[in-house]
């Protein structure tokens, strides 16, 4: 079942790409498809829960009251992550050789360097430069992303390089 998704999943966003194809490479073109529906069906997951599952109110557990905007965060964090992993290792970086938990392991590792960026970055544009919100996190999310592919590519999915010994040539 999950090659014939990725199968399905590898057409449609190949096909979008062929439009583009002179100025964005393949592995690019699926990170950012990948990426960008993951975001969008984080952000909706994110809006049905505050708005819908905890209407807005907070959530008591015997230990701490969690905020609504927190719970919904952890709500939607629960499928954007794991979606998102899958998307990245099977769809994505598919020719990575790393075992699938060090992969894990080196995602969640990214994904908490994420989440401080985006919080780093934030507080930055919108408390010590003053700039406005959206635009603070229209250009917060586009820097993070571009953090978050390289990483990935060079790190959380890389590909080992094969050293192959040359045979030595004999002088003439």
């Amino acid at each position: 079942m999950l090659f014939s998704a990725r199968n399905i999943i590898l057409t449609i966003i190949d096909f979008f790409h062929k439009p583009f194809a002179r100025w964005i490479d393949q592995q690019t073109f699926r990170y950012l498809a990948c990426g960008g529906s993951n975001t969008v069906l984080d952000i909706i997951i994110y809006f049905i829960a505050y708005n819908f599952v905890l209407d807005k109110t907070e959530v008591y557990t015997p230990f701490i009251t969690i905020s609504p905007h927190i719970a919904a965060f952890m709500m939607s964090f629960a499928i954007s992550f794991p979606l998102g992993f899958a998307l990245s290792k099977y769809v994505v970086f598919t020719e990575s050789k790393l075992k699938g938990r060090v992969q894990l392991f080196r995602y969640a590792v990214l994904v908490s360097m994420c989440i401080l960026l985006n919080y780093v970055f934030l507080k930055l544009f919108v408390e010590y430069f003053n700039f406005f919100p959206t635009p603070s996190k229209a250009l917060t999310t586009a820097i993070v992303a571009v953090f978050s592919y390289i990483s990935q590519r060079n790190f959380t999915f890389k590909v080992k390089e094969v050293y192959v010994e040359q045979p030595e040539r004999k002088a003439v």
